[in-house]
């Protein structure tokens, strides 16, 4: 059986302001440093998307060493994935995939995570 762990979990904001302001607040609270990326900022392990982006609410990242492995093993239990949402490192390697249902308004994606 694959390794999984809780990787990050996303929150989908109405824009960048809205984003920057929750990180913001998670770090007065908590402490966590902000990191701002391309699409979203990081209050530790919580992603705040700087636009609504999968899942109503957000998403869930689960970390597994090994994403194709983890996705077949899944999917022989039944459950399907968004391929058209696949990312891969440069080698090839898939390294992110959304599962195609939500739980609770949270879409649930793998990522590669050693560890």
């Amino acid at each position: 059986m694959a390794k999984y762990s809780l990787a990050h979990i996303g929150i989908n904001a109405a824009n960048k302001e809205e984003a920057q302001k929750a990180a913001e607040m998670f770090q007065t609270l908590f402490g966590f440093a902000v990191k701002e990326g391309n699409s979203s900022f990081f209050a530790g392990d919580i992603e705040l998307m700087k636009e609504p982006y999968m899942g109503k609410n957000g998403h869930i990242a689960i970390g597994t060493p090994d994403v194709a492995a983890a996705k077949t093993e899944l999917e022989a239990r039944g459950f399907t994935f968004n391929d058209a949402t696949a990312k891969f490192k440069e080698d090839g390697t898939l390294n992110a995939i959304y599962l195609t249902d939500e739980i609770c308004g949270f879409a649930i994606h793998l990522v590669g995570k050693q560890g």
